[in-house]
C-alpha cells in the first residue's frame, strides 16, 4: 500500500483572467474549484495508474468538508483527522502569468500529530510507502516531518518519500528517506545558490543530499526536465517532452506518482524517472492532474 501524508490539504479556486491588471476590478471569464494538497495529489495521481493507495492528513471546517465530500467522490481511500481551524483556499489565478495567493491552513496541534502518527504505526507493514509532502499549517516547525518519522522507526521496511522544502525537508534526510524531490529552486534555496547551476552541479548538489541522509534524490527541472543520483551512485537525466503548459500545479506530486508507480513494476530507477518526468509533463499540458492515457502519450513523445 502507498499511503501519502497532507498536512495541510486545500480547496484550490482556479479563476481565468484576460490580461489581469492591478489596482481595477477585474472580471472572470472561467472559475472551478478542486481538491488540493501535494499528498492528495499523488494519491489522486496513483489511483489513476492503478496502484493502491491511501490518503491521510488533516482537515477543519467547511472546506475541509468539502474536500473530504470531493474526495470520497473522486473513489480515494481515505482518513483524513478533524481539527481546528478552516482548511485553507489557495486561489490560482490565469492570466498572461500564472499567479497563486495560497491560505494558511487549519489549526493543527501535537496532540493532533499524535493521532496521526498512531494511525500511520497501525497501518504501516514492511514493503508499504509512506509519503509526506508540502506545506505545513502556522504553528507546526520545521522538525515535524522528521518528528514523524522518528516516532515511526519501529516499523521496519518502510519507504519513505519526502517532498518539502527548505528545513522541513533537510530536517528528515537524518532518517535516511528512500526518496526526495526537491525542485531545482528549492535545492538552490537549501544551498544558498544564487543561480540555477548546469546539471553537472545539480548532480553535485544531490549528492550533497545523499551525504546528508537521502538514498535516492531526484530534481525537478520544470520544462527542462529532472536530474536523479541513486544509491547505486548512479546519476542520471531526462529531459521532459515539449508542450504548451497549461497548468504548473499538481506536476511536481505526478512526477513523485508517476516514479512510485514505475519503480514498483520495474525495479529499474531510470525508467522510473522517465515515465515520472512524463507524468509531470503530461500534467502540466492539461488543466487536471493528466489521465494514464496522457501520462502514456506524453512518454511516448520521449523515446
Amino acid at each position: 500500500m502507498i499511503y501519502t501524508v497532507t498536512f495541510n490539504p486545500s480547496l484550490d479556486y482556479y479563476v481565468q483572467v484576460n490580461n489581469i491588471k492591478s489596482g481595477v476590478v477585474n472580471r472572470t471569464v472561467s472559475e472551478r474549484f478542486a481538491v488540493g494538497g501535494k499528498g492528495i495529489n499523488v494519491s489522486l495521481a496513483l489511483k489513476e495508474l492503478g496502484d493502491d493507495t491511501f490518503a491521510l492528513g488533516f482537515v477543519a471546517g467547511f472546506t475541509g468538508k468539502y474536500i473530504r465530500e470531493k474526495v470520497q467522490e473522486l473513489g480515494l481511500d481515505h482518513d483524513f483527522t478533524e481539527v481546528e481551524g478552516q482548511s485553507r483556499i489557495n486561489v490560482k489565478v490565469k492570466s498572461n502569468t500564472e499567479t497563486d495567493i495560497n491560505g494558511t491552513g487549519a489549526t493543527v496541534t501535537q496532540n493532533d500529530v499524535n493521532k496521526l502518527v498512531r494511525k500511520l504505526k497501525k497501518l504501516l507493514k514492511e514493503g508499504d510507502w509512506l509519503v509526506i509532502c508540502g506545506s505545513v499549517p502556522a504553528g507546526l516547525g520545521d522538525g515535524v516531518y522528521a518528528e514523524v518519522l522518528k516516532k515511526l522507526k519501529s516499523v521496519c521496511g518502510v519507504n519513505v518519500v519526502v517532498d518539502a522544502c527548505g528545513k522541513l525537508l533537510t530536517e528528515t534526510l537524518k532518517f535516511r528517506p528512500f526518496l526526495i524531490k526537491p525542485n531545482v529552486y528549492e535545492m538552490c534555496e537549501i544551498f544558498g545558490l544564487s543561480a540555477v547551476p548546469d546539471v553537472e552541479g545539480i548532480f553535485a548538489c544531490a549528492r550533497k543530499l545523499q551525504d546528508m541522509g537521502a538514498r535516492n534524490v531526484i530534481v525537478s527541472m520544470g520544462s527542462a526536465g529532472a536530474a536523479m543520483v541513486t544509491e547505486n551512485k548512479k546519476s542520471m537525466y531526462v529531459r521532459a517532452a515539449r508542450g504548451q503548459l497549461v497548468n504548473s500545479v499538481g506536476a511536481g506530486d505526478s512526477m513523485v506518482a508517476g516514479f512510485i508507480h514505475e519503480y514498483l513494476q520495474s525495479g529499474n530507477a531510470f525508467t522510473a524517472l522517465n515515465f515520472a518526468t512524463a507524468a509531470g509533463s503530461a500534467c502540466a499540458f492539461t488543466k487536471n492532474l493528466a489521465t494514464k492515457e496522457q501520462i502514456e502519450y506524453v512518454e511516448s513523445l520521449m523515446l
